[in-house]
C-alpha cells in the first residue's frame, strides 16, 4: 500500500505495527524514530525496522504514510519539527487514546496537501519497548478513526483499508464521542486501577509482601493493567480530562449507591447490580473481544 512508512516511536504499537505490516506486505520501507540511543537499538535489534532514526525530519523524508506512535503529550513538537519534511499528499496519522486534543495540537501544523487522519487502535498489553510488539496485536480488535472537518474522503478510505489489512475492525466516529467512550472503557478503569493498587501500597496495616503472596484474582489483575506505561497514561488523563471527570462523577454517584446498599443490607439491589453488570462481560465474549477460557485464558506457570 505504501512505499514509505514512519513509525514516529517504536514502542509496543509502533512496533507491533510494523510487524504487522510485514505479515501483510504493506510497506516497501519501514522507518522507526526515537529520541533514545537505548530504544533505537533495542528497535535494530528487533529487526521490523528497515531504516531507524535519530532524527524525526530525516525518519519522515519521502515518507506516504507517517504515524505518531508517542505518548500524546509529545504529538504538537514533534509534528512542527517534521511539518517541512513531510511530503505532498502524505497521509498523517497517530495511534493515540484520545482524539480531541490531538486535532487541536497536531491539526495547526499540519502543511497544505498533506492530509491528517487521527487514528486509534483499541489494542495493547501492559508490555512497553521495542522488543514487546507482536503482529498480532490488532487482530480481531477495532481501530477508530476521527477524520476532523473537511478531511479527505479517499485519505480516510486509505487509512481505513490499511488498519483492516493490520488485522483490525475500523470504525469512523467523531473525535469528542471517542473521547468520551474512551473515557468509561479505558481511561477511567486504568485510573481506578492505579489508584487501588496505590491504595494497597500504602496501608499500614497490610504488609507488600502481603499483598504480593495473597493476591487474588481481582486484584491481580488490576496490577496488569496498572503496569501500563505510566508516561502514556499522563497524557491521556490530562488531555481528556473533561471527559473522565465526567464519567468519574458518574462512577462515584453509583459507588455511592453501593456504599448505601452494603451498610444498609440491601442484598436485592447488590444481586440486580451485579446481574445487569455481569451481563457485559458475556456480551464482550459474545462480540469477540475476549476468551470464555476460565482465569482469562491464561495458563498457570511451567503448565503445557
Amino acid at each position: 500500500m505504501f512505499s514509505k512508512v514512519a513509525l514516529i516511536g517504536v514502542g509496543l504499537i509502533g512496533s507491533s505495527m510494523a510487524h504487522a505490516m510485514r505479515r501483510a506486505g504493506l510497506a516497501a520501507h519501514i522507518a522507526g524514530y526515537s529520541h533514545r540511543e537505548t530504544t533505537r537499538e533495542k528497535a535494530r535489534t528487533a529487526g521490523f525496522a528497515d531504516s531507524v532514526h535519530a532524527s524525526v525530519a530525516d525518519c519522515v523524508r519521502d515518507a506516504d504514510l507517517v504515524v505518531l506512535a508517542t505518548p500524546v503529550g509529545t504529538f504538537a513538537e514533534l509534528t512542527r519539527e517534521m511539518a517541512n519534511g513531510l511530503r505532498k499528499g502524505a497521509i498523517l496519522s497517530d495511534v493515540g487514546s484520545v482524539k480531541a486534543a490531538v486535532i487541536r495540537d497536531v491539526g495547526p501544523f499540519v502543511p497544505d496537501g498533506v492530509h491528517f487522519i487521527p487514528a486509534h487502535p483499541v489494542a495493547g498489553t501492559e508490555q512497553s519497548g521495542p522488543e514487546s510488539g507482536f503482529a498480532e496485536l490488532f487482530d480481531g480488535r477495532w481501530c477508530i478513526l476521527t477524520p476532523p472537518a473537511g478531511a479527505d474522503l479517499q485519505a480516510v478510505e486509505t487509512l481505513k483499508s490499511f488498519w483492516q489489512r493490520l488485522g483490525s475492525n475500523v470504525e469512523v466516529m467523531d473525535a469528542r464521542h471517542h473521547d468520551l467512550v474512551l473515557a468509561i472503557t479505558s481511561h477511567v478503569p486504568h485510573l481506578i486501577a492505579y489508584n487501588i493498587v496505590g491504595t494497597a501500597a500504602d496501608l499500614e496495616t497490610v504488609t507488600e509482601s502481603e499483598v504480593i503472596k495473597f493476591s487474588a484474582g481481582g486484584f491481580r489483575d488490576f496490577t496488569r493493567i496498572a503496569a501500563s506505561d505510566p508516561t502514556m497514561w499522563r497524557d491521556v488523563f490530562l488531555n481528556n480530562r473533561e471527559a473522565v471527570l465526567e464519567m468519574l462523577g458518574r462512577f462515584n454517584e453509583d459507588l455511592s449507591a453501593l456504599q448505601r446498599a452494603i451498610r444498609w443490607g440491601d442484598g436485592e439491589m447488590l444481586f440486580e447490580f451485579f446481574t445487569r453488570t455481569r451481563a457485559i462481560r458475556r456480551s464482550i465474549i459474545d462480540a469477540g473481544q475476549d476468551v470464555a477460557e476460565p482465569n482469562f485464558g491464561r495458563r498457570p506457570r511451567n503448565t503445557p
